[in-house]
């Protein structure tokens, strides 16, 4: 899917022909073993190891400032094992840092080195920085929340600066990483915002749009400017827009440490959004400046290739480049106590990358929960078969993938704007919702030929399948509603969006959400609003008191999830067992049963029903006494109602979801 065009992309489409190289002539290249890569601390000093096999010196230059001025030193790095170069500083050292190549005889542009973790304004230059000591007061007993198995995850994912810009939010610090850690925040009439909020809403996992120090943003006048983040300049590095002071390399570090402890505290996991695919800018890269094309893949004729239209893609097969993504992972989950990591435009990594990244997660904590996108956004030279596209992700146990099946099978076409769905009406979207319905598992009563994408299961459990109706990219689902059925009247798009998640949430495999959905956010009609102002893209908090009762909807739709086993079965052999479609359903609508206490469920049965029509329909539901516990807009575990139904079939008002239970 093509996600996020930046602005400069064009300008950077190729490095020149003559750097690429043969893959037999990488496989050449040195490699380097050890654990201290980048700038390290043995016994207090602090110490640079660069890999740079190509280089016939590397020059280390120390600064004052962050940006401007002359170098106050200059030392020439010394040549080690595996293709590196290292220097020792004294004990106490401070400032910034720069290294430059000189290959080929040129001296090549100063950089930071790949594995920078922290950095001055605008990442211009490494700072001589232990992140280790800017950690908060209590980050050494700070907790992760506890996690069962994967099927239990709620994702709700949110921009950091979205959650606060608005002037309803109530929020002091917009826009900071502090913005996620006040407590007692209130919009109009009360609403609870923010952190608050996130809490209010049940969710167990909150997804941070990208916050690793990306390029589009200028940390030295942030003001009104905007970027989803998904141009990367350094990924071991807190972005500086969103802390208080960008100049200060400890304040990114330690202020986004307490936003993760500030989170845990409310019972609520962080996961990262990281954009190992490409770089924003590969010719002036650390990585072209220390290594030319190593660390990009390139096309037949020398360019660069672009699975991701950004203007490049990484090279995550070679050996340096998989470590660096790997041991990236691993220190953010280590320093930053980070609980969660989503892969944007994952089916560009190699599968052995993902294998590994998966192997150091678990090695910290077999729950740190691990899932991305599972295509690219354009060809890539890698083939399909080493890639972590969805096809492949069962050869990845503990990794999940998105599931665009039930996506667009659910509200139309992510780029066909106004193209309907199931749950507004559009007929023979049935097996696409089902497949979804499933968590992407093989079950035997889905005709997998029917299914709009995949026509056989990708995961191997339903813990590999997000099941979603919207994210940033594309429109939201308020806005693709309105666009896919106009005319419609607003009670009646509020029927859709409710039934639209209700099918995600009663869904085998893991909800995800994008918050403000849950109070029918708009974005104006804005299907991709990347570079936005703020007042497209933040949250705001005056719709959640004007649709009070869609938030109670939403709020309860997560809670009757999290509180009934039955829909978060963990393996595809339990939702075989226990989940059956039921016959006789006419087109337009799913019903199913699952049966005899689905996963220790107390509730013996429990049937669901969907009706994506945009008028009543009959269907046959099984013939006993119920207690209806959610219908429509209405949801309340502890029921609605009861139901005695009798052998003719149920009458379900026009795009509406039941829960009957006995």
């Amino acid at each position: 899917m093509l996600r996020h065009l930046l602005p400069f992309a064009l300008l950077l489409t190729a490095a020149p022909a003559a750097l690429a190289q043969s893959e037999a002539d990488y496989a050449r290249y040195p490699t380097y073993a050890g654990p201290d890569l980048g700038l390290s601390y043995p016994q207090g000093r602090p110490t640079l190891r660069v890999w740079a096999p190509t280089a016939e010196a590397l020059t280390l230059r120390l600064y004052d400032q962050g940006t401007g001025g002359l170098p106050r030193a200059t030392h020439a790095m010394q040549r080690a094992e595996g293709g590196t170069w290292t220097y020792a500083l004294p004990v106490g050292s401070a400032g910034f840092y720069t290294v430059q190549a000189t290959i080929g005889g040129q001296a090549r542009a100063e950089v930071a080195d790949p594995y920078a973790r922290a950095v001055g304004l605008n990442g211009q230059r490494g700072a001589l920085l232990d992140p280790a000591t800017t950690s908060p007061a209590g980050w050494a007993t700070d907790q992760r929340p506890a996690l069962k198995q994967p099927t239990d995850v709620v994702i709700g994912e949110v921009h950091v600066r979205d959650l606060s810009m608005s002037p309803t939010s109530g929020i002091r610090r917009k826009g900071k990483f502090l913005g996620f850690t006040e407590t007692g925040t209130r919009g109009p009439q009360g609403v609870k915002t923010g952190l608050d909020h996130l809490r209010e809403l049940g969710l167990t996992h909150v997804h941070l749009l990208p916050t690793n120090d990306f390029a589009s943003i200028d940390e030295s006048l942030p003001g009104p400017r905007y970027n989803w983040g998904y141009d990367p300049l350094h990924y071991s590095v807190p972005e500086g827009s969103y802390a208080t002071d960008a100049a200060a390399p400890a304040a990114r570090i330690t202020e986004l440490k307490q936003l993760v402890q500030a989170l845990h505290r409310q019972q609520l996991r962080v996961v990262l959004d990281v954009v190992y695919n490409h770089t924003a800018d590969a010719r002036r890269s650390s990585f072209e400046q220390l290594v030319p094309g190593y660390y990009y893949r390139h096309t037949a004729d020398g360019r660069l290739s672009d699975a991701a239209a950004c203007g490049n893609e990484v090279a995550s097969e070679r050996p340096m480049v998989r470590k660096l993504i790997v041991e990236s992972v691993a220190y953010w989950a280590r320093e930053y106590h980070v609980d969660g990591f989503r892969f944007d435009l994952m089916g560009i990594l190699d599968l052995e990358t993902m294998r590994q990244v998966r192997a150091a997660l678990s090695a910290q904590d077999p729950s740190i929960f691990v899932y991305g996108e599972g295509w690219t956004a354009g060809a890539s030279p890698l083939p399909e078969a080493q890639r972590a596209v969805k096809a492949n992700v069962a050869q990845v146990p503990g990794v999940a993938a998105f599931g665009d099946e039930l996506r667009d099978g659910v509200k139309g076409h992510f780029a066909r704007q106004t193209e309907p769905g199931f749950a507004s009406g559009r007929p023979g979207l049935e097996e696409s919702v089902k497949f979804g319905i499933v968590g992407a598992t093989r079950h035997p009563q889905l005709d997998y030929g029917k299914v709009n994408y995949s026509k056989a299961p990708w995961a191997a459990a339903p813990g590999q399948a997000i099941n979603y109706v919207a994210c940033h990219d594309d429109m939201v689902l308020w806005d693709k509603l309105r666009a896919a059925n106009p005319g419609a009247a607003e009670d009646e798009l509020i029927r859709m969006d409710a039934l639209s998640n209700a099918i995600v949430f009663t869904s085998q495999g893991v909800p995800f959400l994008p918050v403000g959905d849950e109070f029918l956010r708009t974005k104006g009609g804005s299907h991709n609003s990347y570079n936005l102002p703020d007042s497209v893209n933040q949250i705001d908090w005056a719709r959640k008191a004007r649709y009070a009762p869609v938030f109670s909807f939403y709020r309860g739709l997560v809670a009757l999830r999290r509180a009934h086993p039955a829909f978060r079965l963990p393996t595809q052999e339990l939702i075989a067992r226990h989940l059956e479609f039921l016959p006789g359903a006419p087109a337009g609508t799913i019903a199913y049963r699952l049966r005899d206490h689905a996963g220790g469920d107390k509730w013996r049965n429990i049937v669901v029903v969907f009706n994506g029509n945009r008028q009543p329909v009959q269907v046959p539901v099984p013939a006993g006494r119920y207690t209806v516990v959610l219908r429509g807009l209405d949801v309340n575990e502890q029921g609605l109602g009861q139901l005695q139904q009798q052998q003719e079939p149920l009458t379900l008002p026009a795009s509406t979801a039941l829960i009957l239970v006995q």
